[in-house]
């Protein structure tokens, strides 16, 4: 038997999943929150600054992988093969010569500047607005094939707001690394900057690379957006690897601390989406919308279908960034489970302050507070939808990237209850979603189904059946729970050499579906109505606010 583990850093906690290789049957996962995550560490929300320390990376790997293989049968852990990692991302850190996190010294090991920068963090919009306006006057326009458009939640935009904000930093670095990159690295021994295998889904989609202008924008290109940025070019990378492809084994020290053996290949990491994409058996044609804190939309087109196309808008096209051979499409939404996890700590500031209530009560109470809000506002007609917001309370990330525009909510009256602002909110992460899959189409892009992933694709029918009442198409729910972890297993087994090629793992390891929503014809209509004056409160609130 063949064993392979696929280990999805998300947001707020990491997993692993044991797989047979052969069957795709999953053995057993484990989930651990990042400790000082979870603590507030790090993190200034009213100021967009989220920083994660990569020992929170390393505790949480520790953990799960050998908690998943205390749950499996003896002798599993000496016949895994291999070992695949997907990441939140842009994620990048600033390191020393060695590819050291800077803050894994002891002088940094409390400065946030010296964290990794989670792409959630916002403090770059500045420098993303920079970049863009640089681009648009270029000679090559580096950012059009990433949708034309440079974020603030992207590689280049955080690095020069970190080295602009802090000058110990900006002394002590001498490269960059992305969350994606490092664990892999860390695992097989190759820190070193000029060592490191780096993903062409990080590359492509977050950094501006692209093989036919000489991988990432020239050092002319940088310099003149900040001169600190000299010489970093050459300290990163010229070429990008995909991720069937293994980057090494495991060293004999971490075979040692994760119990497993020497001869364990790793794979070339990737982010999140793009892995749990290829779990949930993502060809040409589908849409896969991996559906957590933000989404993260997918897919996957022929050279042919797409030509010369550049779609606007959206988190870049890129060759081979989610499985060689096709060209990966990238959109997404910088909230859409945050927005209801916003709402839920407005409605229950006043429980969490009070005298009255012990800890484990309270608790309770708060964890109940969205399934009720969602069985009461699942019982509300759409015609009685009344209450119209924006779904922008992070900004936006496609179409069209804007992280200094502003979540809004109109239409209140006195009668407006919890449950019927929740509905609006769960609307308003829908019209987000068709506004994405508008744009693909306008631009020639079929998609003839649309896949849903991650924990609320699993657990809210109220959100899924309102998605696909506002987009007018059905719904497949992949059946895997960890999808990400689980397509991470799939390029750990190709990276083993237990399959030839992504395609080929994901025909024999693939779990298929859980469920399937429907549209209701006669709520689109009302819906459609609906989401043009959705996008015209979106132009008020980008124009006037």
């Amino acid at each position: 038997m063949k064993y392979v583990i696929g280990l999805d850093y998300g947001s707020d906690s990491a997993r692993a999943v044991v797989v047979d290789a052969e069957s795709g049957k999953e053995l057993a996962s484990s989930v651990k929150y990042y400790p000082r995550w979870t603590e507030g560490k790090y993190c200034v929300p009213t100021a967009n600054q989220y920083r994660q320390h990569p020992q929170d990376y390393i505790d949480v790997l520790e953990y799960t992988v050998k908690d998943a293989l205390s749950k499996c049968p003896a002798g599993t852990a000496e016949n895994v093969v291999g070992m695949a990692f997907d990441t939140t991302g842009s994620t990048p850190v600033f390191t020393d010569k060695e590819g050291t996190p800077l803050s894994m010294l002891p002088e940094f090991a409390e400065n946030p500047n010296a964290m990794f920068v989670l792409w959630k963090d916002h403090t770059a919009i500045q420098e993303a607005q920079e970049i863009n306006d640089l681009c648009a006057k270029w000679d090559i326009d580096y950012s059009s094939y990433e949708g034309g458009i440079y974020s603030s939640e992207w590689f280049w935009a955080k690095a020069l707001h970190v080295l602009r904000s802090d000058e110990k930093v900006r002394s002590a670095a001498y490269s960059i690394v992305e969350h994606c990159d490092w664990l892999p690295g860390l695992l097989v021994g190759k820190t070193k900057p000029e060592d490191i295998c780096r993903s062409r889904c990080a590359s492509g989609h977050k950094a501006m690379w692209l093989e036919k202008w000489g991988g990432l924008p020239s050092e002319e290109f940088l310099t003149a957006l900040d001169p600190l940025l000299a010489g970093y070019r050459d300290r990163l990378y010229t070429n990008t690897c995909p991720s069937n492809q293994k980057t090494g084994t495991l060293t004999a020290e971490w075979a040692q601390r994760l119990g497993l053996t020497t001869n364990v290949a790793v794979a070339v990491g990737a982010f999140d989406c793009h892995m749990g994409a290829v779990g949930a058996e993502v060809k040409p044609g589908a849409l896969v919308r991996v559906i957590g804190t933000s989404t993260c939309d997918i897919m996957v087109s022929s050279y042919e279908e797409m030509g010369d196309k550049l779609i606007p808008g959206i988190c870049g096209q890129v060759d081979g960034s989610v499985i060689p051979g096709l060209v990966g499409l990238e959109a997404g939404q910088s909230a859409f489970g945050d927005v209801y996890a916003w709402f839920k700590r407005v409605v229950a500031w006043p429980i969490e302050q009070s005298d009255l209530i012990d800890a484990e009560t309270k608790k309770k109470i708060i964890d109940g507070i969205i399934p009720a809000l969602e069985k009461e506002a699942a019982k509300v007609p759409v015609s009685e939808s009344t209450i119209l917001a924006t779904d922008w309370m992070n900004g936006r990330r496609t179409p069209d990237a804007n992280q200094a525009v502003k979540g809004t909510i109109t239409g209140l009256n006195l009668g407006s209850s919890a449950p019927l602002i929740f509905r609006a909110l769960v609307e308003a992460t829908a019209y987000g979603s068709k506004a994405i899959v508008d744009r693909f189409i306008e631009n020639g892009v079929e998609i003839k189904e649309i896949i849903g992933i991650g924990g609320i694709a699993l657990k809210s029918s109220f959100v899924m059946q309102t998605l696909a009442d506002v987009l007018n198409m059905p719904i497949k729910v992949a059946k895997a729970e960890q999808a990400c972890a689980f397509g991470a297993s799939m390029f750990a087994a190709v990276a083993a050499g237990v399959y030839a090629k992504v395609e080929d793992a994901q025909s024999a390891m693939g779990m298929g579906f859980a469920k399937e929503y429907y549209p209701n014809a006669e709520n689109h209509k009302m819906y459609q109505a609906l989401y043009e004056k959705y996008c015209k409160l979106g132009a008020f609130t980008e124009k006037e606010f």
